[in-house]
């Protein structure tokens, strides 16, 4: 198929009038555009092509000005050759540019290809005194969580936000190739999935007619869970997820805590094991970190080099031979059956198997949601729940088979009962926060730095 071009009536004419064909015009070979990750591949020595991205660095010589490029899909610059002719005192780290010239192979040993310049072109001029990220320098994330609207610049957070692009295609894709419907579960809504109180009420500032200032009606709130609608999908999919923004109205500072995170939630019908959800579990974490480490691998290699050297290279009974100091005493919470497990403690069980993940099955039936099933174990009583704890975070995803008996809702709360009543069936679902997964992945210890713009309690920038 020819390619479709654009061109002017006053063109068209001028064309006619020199006696060209508009079919010969329309078929000129242009300069080729290339991103810088294609340029690098090297499949296009020799061709003359087209690169805009943003200086990384500037050496002038009296032979040459050499310029290193990057336009933010890959890790790597690319070096441009240009004639001293072709210097403009506009060329400075951080200014955007637009060059073409013939792609070569490099004599260098540390890199495959170069470009000879022909043409310069600066776009966006930048100041280098005044950008706050400095050229050669490696600046530390509490530093660069200070300019959110430019960190995107910095190597290690467009290392993120490919990590996070990459992870976010293989999630999908993982559901997909397991027969889930993707739902879009809403963002506005007038439940509490999760009962917890933390919630972001939604209001207007004008009030609607006949003295009403619910623009809904009833109250509305900013989601905390997308959990609710799902299992109303379950009356019709064995198997849906969602992936999507979720709110928590959390008044924390913590490096573990932000008011608006994206969340993971899947739900299985037809399912009375937990077995069925730890398999989803474990093989979305599994596929989605191969794909990561497959498709992703400079990027990750820069976390693991300089942000959290030497992550690559990590039960109550264990918790009480433990020696640690714990803030939260061991004697005090663990041991009292009932009372759950703190972040370090978790932490300390993933430490003791090795450093690898680990599930933790049936809790307490008064440690968990109405809606968790009935194990029915008297006197320990527990619920079907299940929490997969990682390296370095802690709880990771959370989720249970959910009380499909009538009889049991009712004596609890009267609240499922309508889902239950049209051909329900036994089924189940858990979440993952995906910036723990990121922080899981990568060794990140503040949750702010792996989301591109962190909103937590005092602070909405950008």
């Amino acid at each position: 198929m020819l390619p479709i071009r654009v061109i002017t009536y006053l063109t068209q004419r001028s064309l006619l009038s020199h006696g060209l064909s508009l079919s010969r015009y329309y078929c000129q070979k242009a300069c080729r555009k290339l991103r810088i990750c294609e340029a690098l591949s090297g499949q296009q020595i020799g061709e003359n092509v087209k690169i805009q991205g943003w200086v990384r660095s500037v050496r002038s010589q009296k032979k040459a000005i050499f310029l290193d490029i990057n336009d933010g899909s890959t890790l790597k610059n690319l070096q441009v050759v240009a004639h001293p002719e072709l210097n403009d005192k506009r060329l400075t780290f951080g200014s955007a540019v637009e060059i073409s010239g013939s792609l070569e192979k490099s004599l260098h040993e540390k890199q495959n290809v170069e470009l000879q310049a022909k043409q310069v072109q600066v776009i966006g001029e930048c100041n280098p005194l005044d950008f706050p990220f400095k050229v050669k320098e490696r600046h530390g994330l509490e530093y660069i969580r200070q300019f959110p609207h430019l960190r995107c610049r910095t190597n290690t957070f467009s290392s993120l936000l490919r990590i996070r692009s990459e992870a976010t295609s293989a999630i999908h894709t993982f559901f997909k190739e397991n027969g889930f419907v993707n739902i879009h579960t809403p963002i506005i809504t007038s439940n509490d999935c999760e009962g917890a109180g933390e919630i972001f009420h939604v209001e207007v500032n004008k009030k609607l007619d006949e003295g009403n200032s619910n623009f809904f009606s009833v109250p509305a709130f900013l989601t905390v869970s997308g959990q609710l609608h799902l299992e109303v999908m379950t009356g019709a999919f064995p198997c849906v997820y969602t992936f999507g923004p979720t709110f928590r109205a959390e008044n924390s500072q913590s490096r573990r805590h932000l008011a608006e995170f994206y969340m993971v939630e899947a739900e299985i019908s037809f399912t009375q094991s937990l077995e069925d959800l730890m398999s989803v579990m474990e093989n979305l974490f599994k596929t989605t970190t191969e794909q990561i480490l497959a498709q992703c691998q400079q990027d990750v290699e820069l976390f693991h080099k300089y942000i959290a050297p030497g992550h690559r290279v990590r039960t109550i009974d264990v918790l009480n031979c433990n020696s640690n100091n714990f803030a939260f005493k061991v004697e005090a919470s663990i041991l009292i059956w009932g009372s759950d497990l703190q972040t370090e403690h978790e932490k300390y069980l993933v430490k003791h198997c090795g450093n690898i993940p680990v599930f933790v099955i049936n809790y307490p039936y008064e440690l968990k949601p109405f809606y968790a099933r009935d194990n029915s174990d008297q006197p320990q009583h527990t619920v079907a729940a299940v929490d997969l704890l990682v390296p370095e975070v802690g709880e990771l995803c959370g989720g249970s088979l959910r009380e499909e008996r009538m009889e049991l809702l009712k004596a609890r709360l009267a609240r499922y009962l309508e889902l239950r009543q049209f051909g329900s069936v036994p089924h189940g679902g858990f979440g993952m926060g995906f910036e723990r997964y990121l922080q899981c992945i990568l060794g990140v210890q503040n949750i702010k730095d792996v989301i591109p713009f962190p909103r937590f309690s005092h602070s909405c920038l950008l």
